[in-house]
């Protein structure tokens, strides 16, 4: 069987992964908070952690994985866009949820086995916090109840730090009502304009930590074997999550592997909107950039290292994968993918090396094993995607600008101005087919729309 090694941020080192049942193989990542658009940073960690499950489903069998991803649809970000819009929450959570399960499957990432929303799981969440309760690691005050930090001698392992440099150098909610300024919200009171249920300390809604600790317990259990998600994620909600999950459950382990994905990146500098390089991934699907263009570049980058988005980026991404969908186009059914890609992503999801092996599966023509490969990497489904037989550029424009070119050469011998623009579709990866009567511009798996800006 192939042997994964994965970075742990629990340990801070890479260790051989051994389930805790190799016929039951459990992941949990945090979802998205359903209030808007998912912008682009939003995407890293679907796109990683849907590597990891196609390597866990290939290893391991697809019936033996179970990948839970859930959604926050209760949150004071969704209470603010209910009252700027006048629109219902059920209303406005229903709907960001299928965008985002419509862009991300425009970026070839699988659904996963359970895709369960928080308000699915208030019983369940109101449970656990009575427990915590009674066992003296949370308590009630003013139709609040919070975790009793100090009351987990562990917390602060993940991220590395201690409890008392964390009072000193956050940023935390100060709150009459707080035993200690560390201590966080698992129920908070709700008015009459906000969603809330009933509880044991009045009408209120959960905590954003609780959730996920409820939802991973209910459905993985105790114990389970890998926790994902971004790195602005590991404090304080990953943090939060295995104090009260530990404290709640302590006879199961919560989490054995943590795996975290670094920050993205555009042209370089902080995805934001003041800049204004903020971007969500369906303005870029709406530009014409392919779901599989984003993905590549996703892929090019270890998930551990920051990762730069660039136009630059982008066009050298289409014009590879246009390459190697006319290869693979020639090959037929499906098979197991290239042993080297497999061992590169047994190695911390080494992605990078992997489209690296993918080019040496182009240069040597191995059709079949990058036809398999690019599936297996979630770069293509049965078939060749449709973008690729579209040049997704109008070439009509230059289609006449050349023929005029050539009628006005026919006149004057002077053929200069037609060789010039030859030369430059010959460059963009556009074949030309001239006739006495007529100019066709055809685009090859060489194709560069960025290089036409000088002819139109």
């Amino acid at each position: 069987m192939t042997t994964i090694k994965l970075h742990n941020t629990r340990t801070r080192k890479k260790e051989v992964f051994e389930p805790l049942n190799k016929d039951d193989v459990r992941m949990y990542v945090c979802g998205p908070t359903v209030y808007d658009r998912a912008h682009l940073g939003n995407a890293r960690p679907v796109v990683v952690f849907d590597v990891l499950y196609r390597l866990l489903r290939y290893v391991y069998g697809a019936d033996h994985v179970t990948y839970v991803r859930n959604f926050t649809d209760v949150d004071d970000k969704i209470n603010t866009r209910a009252a700027e819009t006048g629109r219902d929450i059920s209303d406005i959570t229903a709907e960001t949820t299928q965008w985002f399960l419509d862009d991300m499957g425009s970026l070839g990432a699988l659904e996963p086995n359970e895709m369960p929303r928080a308000t699915q799981y208030i019983p369940q969440m109101v449970a656990m916090i009575e427990k915590l309760i009674a066992d003296g690691h949370a308590y009630a005050v003013e139709g609040h109840v919070l975790f009793r930090v100090r009351s987990y001698q562990d917390y602060g392992k993940l991220s590395g730090r201690s409890v008392d440099d964390m009072v000193a150098g956050a940023r935390v909610e100060v709150a009459p009502y707080k035993e200690d300024p560390m201590d966080f919200v698992l129920w908070k009171p709700s008015d009459e304009t906000q969603p809330g249920w009933d509880s044991p300390w009045g009408r209120g809604r959960p905590g954003w930590h609780i959730e996920c600790s409820a939802m991973s317990y209910e459905l993985l259990g105790g114990s389970f074997d890998i926790h994902g998600g971004g790195n602005d994620l590991m404090f304080p909600h990953h943090e939060n999550e295995i104090a009260q999950s530990c404290c709640a459950h302590p006879e199961g382990t919560f989490a054995n592997f943590w795996l975290h994905n670094e920050m993205l990146q555009v042209e370089g500098k902080k995805m934001s909107k003041s800049l204004g390089n903020f971007f969500t991934v369906k303005d870029l699907l709406d530009q014409g950039i392919p779901g599989e263009v984003i993905r590549f570049v996703f892929l090019s980058t270890h998930y551990r290292k920051p990762m730069d988005w660039t136009a630059e980026k982008a066009r050298e991404a289409e014009k590879t994968l246009r390459k190697w969908y006319a290869q693979a186009a020639q090959g037929i059914g499906t098979g197991d993918p290239y042993k080297p890609v497999v061992t590169a992503l047994s190695d911390d999801l080494n992605t990078a090396r992997a489209i690296s092996e993918c080019h040496q599966l182009s240069l040597a023509d191995d059709i079949a094993n990058l036809r398999y490969t690019l599936q297996f990497l979630g770069l293509m489904n049965d078939a060749v995607p449709d973008w690729v037989s579209s040049s997704q550029v109008d070439l009509s424009g230059i289609e006449g600008k050349l023929m005029s070119a050539r009628e006005a050469a026919m006149q004057t011998k002077d053929f200069s101005e037609v060789d010039r623009m030859k030369t430059h579709l010959a460059d963009a990866g556009v074949e030309v087919r001239m006739s006495k009567t007529s100019v066709e511009l055809v685009p090859t798996v060489d194709f560069d729309p960025a290089k036409l800006e000088a002819l139109k």
